[in-house]
């Protein structure tokens, strides 16, 4: 899930960066859609990053089962 959520994130703060050229002055005067386009990049590579060393260290792991008998 965190893999995907990271994808997601930098496809639409790459799509707010490079794809829209016009924003609706409505918009513009509230926020700066590049500034927010950044800040989902950002975003984005982070938890790609995060989802990746998560599932490195899960892979890792190793189970011990112990029976005792009685």
């Amino acid at each position: 899930m965190g893999i995907g959520i990271g994808i997601l994130l930098l496809v639409i703060g790459l799509i707010l960066l490079f794809a829209i050229k016009e924003f609706p002055a409505s918009v513009q005067d509230v926020v700066d859609p590049g500034t927010v386009g950044w800040i989902l990049v950002i975003a984005g590579v982070l938890s790609l990053v995060l989802a990746l060393v998560m599932n490195n260290q899960r892979s890792k792991t190793t189970h011990v089962e112990e029976r005792r008998e009685m």
